[in-house]
């Protein structure tokens, strides 16, 4: 009996040592309120990694969503479903068709997500402190992923432009320097921002919906800010659903935008480049009515959850993992 009351006391001697040294090295319950020790570079890694993979891991389902918005679709084009239209391409384009543009969608991602991570969560601290005096704010969620945006868009939207050409069925391009030569000597170098403000229009209350309904979540499932995998990912999937299927209408226009669609525009008698959102929304709606506006919605939302989530689960990750590598180093070696 002696015996098992050492033991216990031992056991709760080992329990508060382990307990100091949590706290001595942030805790996970704290790691969301270290940023004031972590530098920007901390977070534009993470960001940049959480882009790639967030982009890369449904790639695919991307080139469908692309492929589903078009207007006035080849009749070797025309999908009844995401996972039909995937075995249709694979069979009758090869296997890695779905995969063309992933080159220059992974050279945009990780400088985009970067500088977009790494601002949204300087401009949602520095906003946080003003309106909450250091606290949680949901305008300062969804100013801060305004804000942020607006960075992101203008290193992404080429991007954007290239990988959707070379997404489209019977694409042109041999590759994605045929793309920019091409593009770049028959329409301009202006041709790669020529959707950016339908993008800005679109992406703002996306993220900001997005930014929102994480954080919303998040007090929810997560209120003491824990580093908790699962939070992350729910929260993250839930928030891109929401957001992806409220601006899909936008999505149609930047879509139609981006890949001049030769066939919906000559139907149109449209002759040039269709220019301006105002233009892009009467050509949608002359084309196909308001259904038009939800073209590749299911695609959309299916691309869109475990892209975000991923996004999220893998930010949370390494923006954890390099502020306790941070702090172990600044706190030096622990005594024996």
């Amino acid at each position: 009996m002696e015996l098992s009351s050492d033991r216990a006391v031992a056991a709760l001697e080992m329990s508060q040592t382990k307990s100091k040294d949590d706290e001595a090295f942030g805790s996970d319950g704290d790691y969301e309120s270290l940023p004031p020790h972590v530098s920007v570079t901390t977070h534009m890694t993470a960001g940049a990694v959480a882009g790639i993979l967030e982009h890369t891991v449904m790639y695919p389902v991307d080139s469908v969503k692309t492929r589903m918005q078009s207007l006035q679709p080849d009749p070797n084009a025309q999908y009844r479903s995401v996972y039909e239209a995937l075995k249709r391409i694979i069979r009758t384009e090869g296997i890695f068709r779905p995969l063309r543009g992933l080159n220059i969608t992974m050279i945009g991602a990780g400088p985009a997500h970067a500088l977009y991570f790494a601002c949204y969560e300087r401009v949602k601290r520095s906003l946080s402190d003003v309106i909450q005096s250091g606290g949680n704010s949901h305008l300062a969620n969804g100013v801060a992923g305004s804000v942020a945006t607006v960075l992101h868009d203008a290193v992404m939207n080429p991007a954007e432009v290239v990988k959707q050409r070379m997404q489209m069925y019977n694409s042109p391009y041999r590759g994605l320097w045929d793309c920019v030569r091409t593009v770049t000597h028959t329409e301009g170098v202006g041709a790669f921002y020529r959707s950016y403000s339908t993008q800005l229009t679109m992406n703002i209350p996306f993220q900001a919906v997005h930014f929102i309904t994480y954080e919303l979540m998040q007090e929810q499932l997560n209120p003491h800010r824990h580093y908790h995998p699962g939070s992350h990912i729910v929260s993250g999937a839930a928030a891109g659903a929401i957001s992806a299927a409220v601006t899909t209408p936008l999505d149609v226009c930047k879509t139609l935008l981006n890949t001049q669609e030769n066939v919906a525009l000559n139907s149109m008698n449209i002759s040039g480049h269709l220019t301006g959102m105002a233009n892009a929304f009467r050509t949608v709606y002359r084309l196909g009515g308001p259904a038009a506006f939800f073209k590749g919605v299911q695609a959309r939302v299916i691309y869109q959850m475990p892209s975000t989530a991923i996004a999220w689960s893998v930010y949370e990750f390494f923006k954890y993992f390099l502020t306790k590598q941070q702090l172990e180093e600044e706190a030096g070696p622990r005594p024996l």
